[in-house]
């Protein structure tokens, strides 16, 4: 539950960093956490399919987080969170000409 919270925050600062870099594709301060948070979502369940996943549960089973689990979530979260903002920045762009 820890490494899903983890990945939806960092996934929203994702997308306002990438709103901030990106001047053109910026949904505006909501739109860009609201793409962040899902991208982070998908970030992060992609890097558990990928197995680094089962290294975060068994860390958790453990009794604590890993920090390398940790690190893993923020910046799955952070990556997804920024592309999926940049996607529909795109899209949004495309539809408005």
């Amino acid at each position: 539950m820890e490494q899903l919270i983890i990945s939806l925050l960092s996934g929203a600062v994702g997308g306002n960093v990438a709103g901030g870099l990106m001047k053109n594709l910026s949904l505006g301060t909501v739109g860009n956490s609201i793409a962040g948070i899902v991208g982070g979502g998908i970030g992060g369940q992609l890097l558990g399919m990928l197995g680094a996943g089962g290294v975060a549960e068994a860390a958790g089973a453990a009794g604590g987080l890993d920090i390398g689990a940790i690190v893993g979530q923020l910046a799955s979260g952070g990556v997804g969170g920024g592309v999926v903002m940049a996607a529909v920045g795109i899209v949004k762009n495309m539809m408005a000409k």
